[in-house]
């Protein structure tokens, strides 16, 4: 254990130490800890689960439910720019203190378990929303959903917004396959909302297999109605259609009242998703998409716009995502493209992505030693009306926009 003191940043370090893994799916470890911790729930849970959209839908949950009156815990992952934004309690973000006490608190009894860091910072997220004695909790599963460490927790609803390929090498490779994975979060008598179409067959016989309540779009809710949410793409009214059904299911009637729903959703906006912002004329549009399904969503929002001028990509990408399904879902609304390491032990190092890219769209795409290099050509080759889109991962758009906001203020971090 670290000394007492020591600041986030030192904790975060040290969370890398304990597993030999990144990434080690199971909720063994988890459950023995949380056993220790004497948490106390509260009267809703929901688990959010999917390939993509899960974030926006965390985000119109909270707010629904914070707009009823209810106080609320919302846990989500990665974070764009700052590890607190994982941990938000009534929409702002927890301090360093409250994080690093809580990191005590599962440190106190965590016995040598050797906790991944997304399993620890679960842990220690619960341990924040316990000690503030919330009325609900608003859980984003990190990866898939049986084995996932947010699944140790018994929800009272789920949702799983949609199911694409992503994270093959630890769920699948297809979407049956992973729907599966996907469709752990079902517990029995428990109501879960799918939002998206078509429906993974996987989806279905887990829900009969378990006896869940599975509520289906265009079968028990429709779109009819649903207020454009503050989040850009149509596809969001969507993933607002299945959070009104996860509410309306958990009967919270006051979260679903017509009147507070038309006000609540229009301003529900979210770092990283669809994002833009302008500089000396140019656009900067930063979106998080990392699988050729987001992509293709982030390509039918640049179809529906009008520009003059010229699009510049500038991507990054982990090591385990499809670049060339999302370089081609993208390459008909870019000019130009950059390729750079996203700030992560496991990006795909420039001059791989670089030649990745190449080969998929049949044409060049430049290299960039560094962020700074990057982000500095963009800006050199673009002019007034032009475009940059920043994506491909959210260990490039944080950094990048970190930057942005260091030039215009956008962006203020939690105080401690």
């Amino acid at each position: 254990m670290l000394p007492a003191g020591a600041p986030l940043s030192d904790w975060l370090t040290w969370l890398e130490t304990l597993s030999p893994t990144e990434i080690d799916l199971g909720l063994e470890r988890v459950h023995d800890v949380l056993g220790r911790l004497s948490l106390r729930q509260p009267e809703h849970v929901f688990l959010i689960a999917g390939t993509n959209g899960k974030g926006s839908s965390v985000a119109m949950t909270g707010a629904l439910l914070r707009a009823a009156g209810l106080r609320v815990g919302a846990y989500t992952s990665p974070h764009v720019i700052d590890y607190n934004e994982r941990i938000a309690v009534d929409g702002r973000f927890a301090s360093d203190d409250d994080i690093v006490a809580a990191f005590e608190a599962v440190e106190a009894v965590r016995n040598d378990v050797p906790l991944t860091y997304f399993e620890y910072g679960t842990l220690a997220a619960l341990v924040v929303f316990s000690e503030a004695g919330l009325d609900a909790w608003v859980l984003e599963v990190g990866m898939g959903g049986r084995l996932d460490a947010t699944n140790a927790i018994e929800p009272t609803a789920a949702l799983i917004t949609n199911v694409a390929l992503d994270h093959c090498d630890w769920l699948g490779e297809d979407v049956e396959t992973i729907a599966a994975e996907k469709a752990g979060v079902m517990r029995a008598g428990v109501p879960v909302v799918y939002g998206g179409t078509p429906v993974p067959e996987a989806i279905v016989s887990r829900a009969v297999e378990v006896g869940a309540t599975l509520l289906l779009r265009d079968r028990d809710f429709a779109l009819d109605g649903v207020p454009r949410p503050g989040l850009a793409g149509d596809f969001q009214v969507g993933n607002a259609a299945a959070v009104i059904a996860l509410l309306t299911a958990s009967g919270i009637d006051a979260a679903v009242d017509p009147v507070l729903v038309r006000r609540v959703l229009p301003s529900v906006r979210l770092t990283g998703r669809s994002q833009r912002v302008e500089q000396d004329g140019i656009e900067w549009l930063l979106d998080v998409a990392h699988n050729p399904a987001a992509a293709r969503a982030l390509a039918t929002l640049l179809d529906s716009e009008t520009r003059d001028g010229t699009t510049t990509a500038l991507v990054g990408f982990l090591d385990d995502k499809d670049v060339e399904g999302v370089a081609q879902a993208l390459n008909a609304h870019v000019d130009r493209w950059i390729g750079v390491a996203a700030e992560s032990p496991r990006a795909i190092p420039a001059a791989e992505l670089g030649r990745r890219i190449a080969n998929a769209c049949n044409r060049p795409c430049l290299i960039a030693e560094s962020l700074e290099s990057a982000i500095e050509s963009a800006r050199r080759d673009a002019r007034i009306n032009d475009r940059i889109l920043v994506t491909g991962s959210f260990y490039l758009v944080g950094p990048v926009l970190e930057q942005l906001g260091a030039d215009t203020g956008l962006y203020s971090r939690p105080q401690s």
